[in-house]
């Protein structure tokens, strides 16, 4: 789908990913990727069902891995511990337009990380946006967009609100 518009005073998420999605987590302010972990996750079809695909993540206080940095002590000759990560279960209801082995459900929250939205978008890609508190003094205040081809040209059907601080 071309570019998201950018929607002033809004937030933005979605329900469902098609798959192909890749979404990145990003650490809260305050806090840190533990080393050589990748923030990397992707919406793949595996056996006709959709789920995501995580990798080891975690976001670290900044305060304690500094107060560690000091005592580690690495063992070259031991190997590091791999833990993988199950795929979280998918939501199956409010899936009426789409099969489940098209798209994966919301993915799994990580202690003091964000999901960023991605900058591509697939076809069927829906997005939900809801105008942010103190900013919704018109009506509606909340929408959807969707990523849709029609007649051949790929593009965002039209969204009915706006967000203003206009008193």
């Amino acid at each position: 789908c071309p570019a998201l518009p950018r929607m002033k005073f809004a937030d933005v998420t979605a329900e469902t990913y098609p798959v192909g999605t890749r979404l990145h987590y990003e650490c809260d302010n305050g806090y840190r990727r533990r080393g050589g972990q990748k923030p990397g996750i992707q919406c793949r079809s595996t056996q006709q069902v959709a789920s995501w695909v995580y990798r080891e993540f975690e976001c670290i206080d900044d305060k304690i891995l500094l107060s560690m940095a000091p005592m580690v002590k690495l063992n070259v000759t031991q190997k590091p511990e791999r833990k993988t990560e199950s795929p979280a279960p998918q939501k199956q209801e409010n899936l009426s337009d789409f099969d489940q082995k098209d798209f994966c459900g919301p993915p799994k929250t990580i202690p003091h990380a964000s999901l960023i939205l991605p900058k591509r978008y697939y076809v069927g890609q829906v997005l939900h946006f809801k105008c942010q508190s103190g900013y919704d003094k018109q009506f509606p205040t909340s929408g959807n967009r969707t990523c849709k081809k029609v007649n051949g040209k790929i593009m965002w059907t039209p969204l009915d609100m706006r967000c203003t601080n206009d008193s």
